[in-house]
């Protein structure tokens, strides 16, 4: 592999990068390590390791990519420190105040951290492939890369978590209903 020559260049990624995916990637690794700064910690040396790469082999897969950094990252910190911090409601909230439309998280709020503690009922495999599909946005097929399952034993578990939350959901949204 040639050396990278142009520093714009991968100046330009990584700037792209930070602009495209830093909150996002925050929130994950916050979703993983329960701590808003252990979580921008994790996100700055994915960063910092974005900077060491050759642009021209992650620039196609930057996505993939950063959240398997960051996810292997969060894990050598909790393995680290030997401890898993629960998703509690300053957690949740804290998480809240640094999404972009603050507006809109006050809104559905009450049903978001409902739905967030159904979520930790669920099984540690089935928790972090519904992060990865609907928080971080990724493909059944980047999840599948990511975690080391195949993309058909990753829809199975999305589908089991998905219909588990529908049966825990149900009593709930028919309180709702007149």
């Amino acid at each position: 592999m040639p050396p990278f020559s142009s520093i714009e260049s991968k100046t330009e990624l990584v700037q792209r990068a930070l602009r495209d995916y830093e909150g996002a990637l925050v929130g994950y690794a916050c979703s993983i390590l329960g701590d808003p700064d252990r979580a921008r910690d994790v996100v700055q040396d994915t960063f910092i390791r974005l900077w060491d790469q050759d642009p021209a082999r992650v620039a196609e897969n930057l996505k993939p990519w950063l959240y398997t950094v960051c996810r292997n990252r969060s894990l050598d910190v909790l393995r680290r420190h030997r401890r898993v911090v629960e998703l509690d409601e300053l957690t949740l909230q804290r998480q809240e105040e640094q999404s972009p439309d603050p507006c809109e998280k006050l809104a559905n709020q009450e049903t978001t951290s409902e739905i967030l503690r159904y979520v930790e009922r669920l099984p540690a495999n089935q928790r972090e492939v519904i992060r990865l599909k609907f928080q971080a946005d990724l493909s059944y097929k980047e999840i599948a890369g990511l975690t080391g399952l195949s993309v058909t034993n990753v829809g199975f578990l999305l589908h089991t978590a998905l219909k588990r939350l529908r049966t825990l959901l149900e009593p709930t949204r028919s309180s709702l209903t007149p």
